[in-house]
């Protein structure tokens, strides 16, 4: 999926924070390699902690409303609960951390060049995302995918260690 990007080059801190972003992401694919159809969608606590592909499909939602929702004004409806539940295929999951990947560096690039676009965007369960900065939704969205790899990392360790028993 080819998308424009903006003409300007990318500031340090742009460049910092999509190469910290980067490495996250490949947390993603790399803890996702491990898995088959049938642990990515599993859970070590049905109805309680959620699988590595519900996850995944979480930080997809996440970043599609921060990042193009809030930030660069584009229409993403979301059901944050669905996502959670979400089931797939370990090639799914990596086709979702890849458009995250392939999106992201656009509205980060918006987000410090031109700002918020919709602060009133719905899809979030925060009250403060109204009055949010750009770089605080970026560290925000930083946070929320660093915090989430490690949930995947743990519940994919629970899951494949439960398996070997």
């Amino acid at each position: 999926m080819h998308h424009d990007h903006p003409d300007q080059p990318q500031s340090g801190y742009t460049s910092a924070y999509l190469s910290i972003v980067g490495e996250v992401l490949d947390g993603y694919d790399a803890a996702l390699d491990t898995l088959d159809d049938e642990t990515v969608n599993a859970t070590p606590v049905p109805g309680i902690v959620n699988s590595a592909f519900g996850l995944v499909a979480h930080i997809h939602g996440m970043v599609h409303f921060w990042g193009g929702s809030l930030i660069a004004g584009e229409e993403h409806p979301r059901d944050r609960d669905a996502e959670f539940h979400a089931t797939g295929t370990v090639a799914e999951g990596h086709d979702l951390v890849a458009v995250v990947r392939d999106r992201l560096p656009v509205w980060a690039e918006i987000a410090l060049t031109e700002g918020i676009r919709n602060p009133t965007a719905k899809g979030t369960s925060r009250t403060d995302a109204e009055s949010a900065s750009p770089e605080w939704v970026l560290e925000h969205i930083l946070h929320e995918l660093a915090q989430h790899l490690g949930h995947l990392e743990v519940c994919r360790d629970v899951v494949l260690a439960g398996r070997r028993e």
